[in-house]
C-alpha cells in the first residue's frame, strides 16, 4: 500500500512530465476489482457518476467551471485546495491532505470518493486508488465530452481528434488568432539562432560500413517540416513492440537538438532497419538511395497512427495518405501517353517520392539538352561549355518519347493497337524533392560508376517540368515560361549526398545546411565547416531540396 504522501507526491508531478495519474495508475486490489467498488454499482450508479463527473471533475463549458470554483469547498474547513475529494454516497466535499474526507468517510461508512482534480476513485477501506473497468470508461467519456466542449470554446472552426489519446494527454491544436498571424507576417523568422549556433550539428559513428546509412540519416534530420514535426513530439505509437522506427527517429531528432557534441552511435536504427528491410542487413556497404526508400517506406507504414484528418478531406498526394512522410515526400507523377493516330491522350498519375535522371555517359542515349556553350544561364545554372546540369536532366526526364512500333499499346480512341508517344511531368510537386543521379550502372554485360559531373543550383525552379507547362514545350525543346512569379515551385538545396570510390570500394558523405548559406559537411562522426561552393563543386548522388516557402532560418 501506498502512504498519503507517497500519494501526494505522485499527484504533485509537474504536469508538463506528463505523469498524470489515471484510474488506473496505482495498484489494482485483486484481479476481480475491488469489492467495495462493486458494492456501489447499484440503481442509478452510472448517471450519478457521471454527474460528478460532468459537475465537479471535468467542467467543458464556462458555466460548469464558475459553478465547480464556486460550490467545490471543503465542507469542514472551508479550503478550496488541499486535494479535494467528493464522496461517491452523498453530497461531501472535503480535504485529503487534512484527512477530512477520510474521518466523513470514517463516520458515515462511505467508503468511496473521487479525486476533483485528477478523477481518481479512492477507497477508504483499501487505502488506495482503485482501478474499475466500468468507471473508467465513464470516466473516459465524459472527459472527453469536456475536452471537445472547451475545445469548441476557444477553436469552434477546428477540433483536434482526441479518439486516440488517453486520459490527460488530450489537447487542442493551436490556430494563429488574426493578431498573432499578422505578427508572423512582420516577424518570420520563428527561431533565433544565432548564425554560429550548433544544434543540429552531431556526428554519427560507423557502425562498420554504415556510411550509407548515416548520410541519409543527416539529409533527414536537417528537413526543415520534419524536424519540427519530430521536435514537437507529434507521433503517438500504435505499435505493441520496440519496433516502431518513428519512434526510434523521434529519439533520433531529440539526441541530435539536444545541445551533445559527441558523435551518436545509432544502433538501435541500425538494429530497426535490418528487421524491418532484411535486404539492408548485414555489414556489407549498401546503396544510399536504396536505404532512403526503404526507410521512408518503413516510417511511411510506422506513422499510420499519426494520420491527420482534416474534416474528412482527402489526403493532398496521390498516396491519399495524411501521415508526415506523404505530407512531406510524396508527388504525383503524370504520364501522359499520346496514340500518333488520333492523338487521344490516356493519363495516369503514379506517386513518387524521388526522381532517378539519366546521366551522359550511361548506355542510355542522353538526348544533349544544354542551350549551347555561351555561359548562359538556365534556372540559376551556368552552363560551360560541355557541362550538364540538373535542369538538362530535368528537362529529358520531361521530354515526349517515341515508344516506337515494338511498344504499341491498345488506344481507347481507335480500339486498335497503335504506335504512342509517352511524356512524364509533375502533376504535384512534394514539399520535399528528391532528385536520385544514377550513377551506378547495372546490367548483364556492365557494372560500372558514372562520374559525369552535373552542375546544380542552389535554387531551383521546378515551373517548367509542371503538367500544367506542358504546352510550352514543343517537340522536347525548351521554351522559358511565362509565370516567373510562382513561388509555389521554387525549391533551395538544403543536402546533398556523395559517394566517393568506384563500385566495389566507395564511401558516403553529405553536406547539409545548417543555416542561409552556411554548410557542413557530415563525414560519420566527423563534422567540418564546407564553402557553398564546395557543395556545388561535389560529384552529387542524391540532391535534397525544400519548397522555400514553406522553410524558414
Amino acid at each position: 500500500m501506498k502512504s498519503d504522501e507517497t500519494i501526494q507526491e505522485t499527484f504533485s508531478l509537474s504536469p508538463k512530465k506528463k505523469k498524470y495519474p489515471k484510474l488506473n495508475v496505482l495498484s489494482v486490489m485483486s484481479p476481480a476489482g475491488c469489492s467495495h467498488v462493486n458494492g456501489y454499482k447499484v440503481d442509478n450508479w452510472k448517471q450519478n457518476l457521471r454527474v460528478i463527473y460532468q459537475c465537479f471533475v471535468w467542467s467543458g463549458t464556462a458555466e460548469t467551471r464558475r459553478r465547480k470554483a464556486k460550490s467545490c469547498i471543503c465542507h469542514m474547513c472551508g479550503a478550496h485546495l488541499n486535494r479535494l475529494h467528493s464522496c461517491l454516497y452523498c453530497v461531501f466535499f472535503g480535504c485529503f491532505t487534512k484527512k477530512h474526507i477520510h474521518e466523513h468517510a470514517k463516520n458515515k461508512r462511505h467508503n468511496l470518493a473521487i479525486d476533483l482534480l485528477y478523477g481518481g476513485i479512492y477507497c477508504f477501506v483499501c487505502q488506495d486508488y482503485v482501478y474499475d473497468k466500468d468507471m473508467e470508461q465513464i470516466a473516459k467519456e465524459e472527459q472527453r465530452k469536456a475536452w471537445k466542449l472547451q475545445a469548441f470554446e476557444t477553436r469552434p472552426s477546428r477540433l483536434y481528434s482526441l479518439e486516440s489519446t488517453g486520459i490527460g494527454e488530450k489537447y487542442t491544436t493551436w490556430e494563429p488568432t488574426k493578431r498573432e498571424l499578422e505578427l508572423l507576417r512582420h516577424n518570420p523568422k520563428r527561431r533565433k539562432i544565432t548564425t554560429n549556433c550548433t544544434i543540429g550539428l552531431r556526428g554519427l559513428i560507423n557502425l562498420g560500413n554504415t556510411c550509407f546509412m548515416n548520410c541519409i540519416v543527416q539529409a533527414l534530420t536537417h528537413t526543415p517540416l520534419l524536424r519540427d514535426f519530430f521536435l514537437s513530439d507529434r507521433h503517438k505509437c500504435e505499435m505493441q513492440s520496440n519496433s516502431c522506427l518513428v519512434c526510434e527517429m523521434s529519439q533520433l531528432f531529440q539526441e541530435f537538438y539536444s545541445g551533445h557534441r559527441s558523435p551518436h552511435i545509432p544502433f538501435r536504427l541500425l538494429h530497426l532497419v535490418w528487421t524491418h528491410a532484411r535486404h539492408l542487413a548485414g555489414y556489407e556497404q549498401q546503396d544510399a538511395h536504396e536505404f532512403l526508400i526503404a526507410a521512408l517506406d518503413v516510417l511511411h507504414r510506422h506513422c499510420k497512427g499519426d494520420t491527420i484528418h482534416d474534416n474528412g478531406k482527402k489526403a493532398n498526394n496521390p498516396n491519399h495518405c495524411n501521415c508526415i512522410i506523404d505530407q512531406i515526400f510524396t508527388g504525383g507523377l503524370q504520364s501522359d501517353v499520346t496514340c500518333q493516330v488520333c492523338h487521344g491522350v490516356s493519363t495516369t498519375i503514379d506517386p513518387f517520392w524521388d526522381i532517378s535522371l539519366d546521366l551522359p555517359g550511361s548506355s542510355t542515349p542522353f538526348w544533349p539538352l544544354s542551350p549551347g556553350g555561351d555561359g548562359s544561364t538556365v534556372n540559376g545554372e551556368s552552363h560551360l561549355s560541355g557541362s550538364t546540369t540538373l535542369t538538362d536532366c530535368l528537362r529529358r526526364f520531361t521530354r515526349p518519347e517515341h515508344l516506337g512500333s515494338s511498344a504499341k499499346i491498345k488506344c481507347g480512341g481507335c480500339h486498335s493497337y497503335q504506335e504512342s508517344t509517352k511524356q512524364l511531368t509533375m502533376k504535384k510537386l512534394p514539399i520535399v524533392a528528391c532528385f536520385h543521379l544514377k550513377r551506378f550502372e547495372h546490367s548483364a554485360k556492365l557494372r560500372r560508376k558514372i562520374t559525369t559531373y552535373v552542375s546544380f543550383p542552389l535554387e531551383l525552379d521546378m515551373t517548367p517540368f509542371m503538367a500544367s507547362s506542358k504546352e510550352s514545350r514543343m517537340n522536347g525543346q525548351y521554351q522559358q515560361t511565362v509565370d516567373v512569379l510562382n513561388n509555389d515551385n521554387k525549391y533551395s538545396l538544403f543536402a546533398v549526398v556523395n559517394h566517393q570510390g568506384t563500385l566495389e570500394s566507395g564511401h558516403y558523405t553529405s553536406f547539409i545546411r545548417q543555416h542561409k548559406d552556411q554548410w557542413f559537411k557530415c563525414d560519420d562522426a566527423i563534422i567540418t565547416k564546407a564553402s557553398i561552393k564546395d557543395v556545388l563543386d561535389s560529384e552529387g548522388y542524391l540532391l535534397f531540396y525544400h519548397k522555400q516557402f514553406l522553410e524558414y532560418e
